[in-house]
């Protein structure tokens, strides 16, 4: 009861002063909010009042690109099927990282050349199935022969699926020539890339699994 807005007010300009960024303090804010709701529809109530909470403005979208250049030079620095592949498939398709990670060669269809998504694996739960490239398709093809259909797509040379590959991935960029950049900065170059090849936004948005215009636009960057 003594959480008022005027002590909230006060926390954000103490935060502020202690440099949080806006987006962490936001976050807290968020979090905040959220106890003092499931407080209010608790039964009997916890509290009966919903302090107002501020919403500072964010300055924190990413806007890294993957040149053709710097692509051929990232996979360059390691030649292991698995990160060439999902490499490749980030750039292309803009899916996630643990959309990648987790595929299963069930998943994949060599012969009909597409790759599926099941319907609640993905991060908005929806299906998607996509079209091979020809590169994605030469890649593919080497990654799942020999095995079953529950076993992982991207596995290591000792056949140990991939989970964790932040250092392979920070020592590629820095060697391109792109440190600091992310992996979830492919969705990025996705979306232009297939934006430049003349798909349409809504096929694209279907293809990355953006479900919202709004989100879509933070990515497809005209």
């Amino acid at each position: 009861m003594e959480v008022t807005s005027d002590l909230v007010a006060k926390y954000v300009d103490h935060r502020q002063s202690e440099q949080a960024s806006n987006a962490t303090i936001n976050r807290e804010m968020a979090a905040l909010k959220r106890m003092f709701r499931i407080g209010m529809f608790a039964t009997p109530p916890k509290v009966f009042r919903l302090p107002k909470f501020p919403k500072l403005t964010e300055d924190n979208i990413r806007t890294g690109f993957l040149e053709d250049a710097q692509y051929r030079k990232l996979i360059a620095y390691c030649p292991d099927l698995w990160f060439q592949t999902i490499v490749e498939m980030g750039r292309t398709y803009g899916w996630r990282i643990s959309e990648l990670i987790n595929l299963k060669v069930g998943q994949i269809d060599v012969a009909a050349r597409t790759i599926r998504l099941e319907p609640g694996t993905t991060k908005n739960k929806d299906g998607r199935e996509v079209t091979m490239t020809a590169n994605i398709h030469a890649l593919l093809t080497q990654c799942v022969a020999g095995k079953s259909a529950d076993s992982s797509v991207l596995t290591r040379p000792d056949g140990k699926p991939v989970r964790d590959f932040r250092e392979t991935w920070a020592n590629a960029c820095k060697s391109a020539g792109v440190p600091g950049l992310l992996f979830h900065d492919l969705r990025r170059t996705a979306a232009r890339n297939l934006r430049r090849a003349g798909i349409a936004e809504g096929v694209i948005m279907k293809i990355g699994g953006w479900r919202t215009r709004s989100v879509f636009e933070r990515y497809g960057i005209v």
